[in-house]
């Protein structure tokens, strides 16, 4: 088995663009899988991420495609041969750049459709023929309906991250997909885990299929040193800012399990002076597209993710990854830690654990079978010194507003229980009762007092008066 890309014998065009790439050497799962697939026959394969899929499929299937060839400007010349599926919209437009960066020097033609963005331009390009497509299920489902694609000359389907397909709830589309494929056709499965799932799915639409294993299944990269610390919920960003700067690393992905606590926790690390950006499925395509290119280019240190937007992102020389929340999947760990280590190069994992995790720990330790040692979070330089309190600080307020103590108030705030300056010393005295109101107005001893707007009642004559009783003799 040659692990020399030079002894492949590609043609022309192909072999000088991996020379352009600098590519030489193949890695396990390309010195594998590219002889298979150049046979045509269907591979289910079994890799670590990071470790060079694309190029064991891509490069295959363009060398098989080779003989379609043609210069033609008529669509009729270049129906949709190759169709390769994947699950987030990230993960298609960064596989759809590489097949172009490999087919650069040939005439075939290739394309990438996704959710997100406006059905229009990718339907000009659709429309144009194209030899290659790539595309995530929901958008292709969208153009199959509107009659801007036809899937009846696909000789080669490319199955890419189909675990996670499964897991996003994507088998009815990939069944709907499918049934618009010819029978006859060579058919790759690749996922970094092999769950029960993805064989019944490998067993129903692959025909006797060569399996490559180029690790154990589920098995994590040997390359990124796992550390699992010990943290409450209010600590976790402290110890966060402590890894990085005692490792002195500059940047990382963070992952979050829901997309809410994603947008929280970057504006934190923002408030906290670290150049963070998310990445999560409320962000518009556009708004994702530029963080990625922000993070690719250094404008941004730490990259804040959920499992669907950032699966499968092939970001070169990511030092490390933080798992802020521990992953309700074992399997989406393994994904994870996959963000960094790629293609040989050393990383770090760093998994946040509480009181409530225990459940998912036992979970990833039977998943990559191995024990794993809970370690302290070291985080005394970032996290605030809490001040004891006094046994007075614990008396409720009214206790010690009331008790006759001055009532503490807001410095920049004046007290609602502080008694306010009169202006006129008047109000200031006490009561004084006058001579004149020493006698009360309805103390019959005293004449009442008369008002000169006030008319005295008239005097009115009465009509009967009482029976004089004479006495009888």
């Amino acid at each position: 088995m040659t692990s020399s890309f030079s002894n492949l014998h590609l043609a022309e065009p192909l072999a000088r663009a991996v020379a352009d790439m600098g590519y030489e050497s193949m890695t396990p799962i390309q010195a594998q899988a590219i002889p298979v697939v150049l046979t045509g026959k269907d591979v289910m394969g079994a890799a670590q991420t990071g470790t060079g899929k694309t190029a064991a499929f891509s490069l295959p299937l363009l060398q098989r495609l080779m003989r379609h060839e043609n210069a033609s400007a008529s669509p009729a010349r270049h129906p949709v041969r190759a169709l390769v599926l994947l699950p987030t919209r990230e993960l298609a437009d960064q596989v759809a750049q590489q097949i172009a960066l490999y087919a650069k020097h040939t005439k075939l033609r290739s394309t990438v459709v996704f959710g997100g963005m406006d059905m229009k331009p990718q339907t000009i390009e659709l429309k144009k023929g194209v030899e290659v497509l790539v595309a995530t299920p929901g958008r292709l489902l969208d153009h199959i309906e509107a009659k801007n694609v036809v899937l009846n000359q696909v000789e080669y389907v490319v199955l890419d991250e189909a675990d996670r397909m499964l897991d996003i709830g994507f088998l009815p589309d990939l069944q709907r997909i499918l049934s618009h494929l010819p029978k006859t056709r060579t058919t790759l499965l690749f996922s970094a885990t092999f769950s029960p799932e993805i064989k019944r799915l490998a067993s129903s639409y692959l025909q006797d299929p060569v399996t490559i294993e180029v690790a154990r299944p589920n098995e994590t990269a040997s390359t990124v040193e796992q550390r699992f610390y010990k943290v409450t919920d209010d600590d976790k960003r402290y110890a966060i800012r402590s890894v990085l700067k005692e490792r002195e690393i500059r940047q990382a992905f963070i992952f979050s399990n829901s997309k809410l606590g994603c947008a929280r926790l970057t504006r934190a690390l923002e408030r906290d002076g670290l150049r963070a950006a998310a990445l999560h499925g409320d962000k518009s395509q556009d708004e994702r597209l530029k963080a990625l290119e922000a993070f690719k280019a250094g404008e941004v240190d730490l990259l804040v993710c959920t499992d669907v937007a950032a699966r499968g992102l092939d970001i070169k020389d990511v030092p490390a990854v933080f798992n802020y929340d521990v992953p309700f999947n074992a399997e989406d760990y393994v994904h994870r830690i996959g963000r960094t280590g790629r293609a040989g190069a050393s990383g770090l994992a760093v998994t946040l654990v509480t009181d409530h995790d225990s459940r998912q720990v036992a979970e990833i330790e039977k998943l990559i079978k191995k024990k794993i040692p809970v370690e302290p979070a070291p985080m005394a330089d970032f996290r605030p010194a809490r001040q004891s309190r006094s046994a007075e600080e614990f008396r409720p307020r009214r206790e010690r507003e009331f008790d006759g103590a001055p009532r503490t108030s807001h410095p920049h705030r004046p007290s609602r229980m502080a008694p306010r300056a009169s202006a006129d010393p008047f109000f200031d005295k006490p009561y004084e009762a006058s001579a004149a109101a020493e006698a009360a107005a309805w103390d019959s001893r005293t004449a009442p007092v008369k008002s000169a707007g006030i008319k005295p009642k008239r005097k009115i004559a009465a009509l009967f008066k009482a029976p004089v009783q004479t006495a009888l003799s």
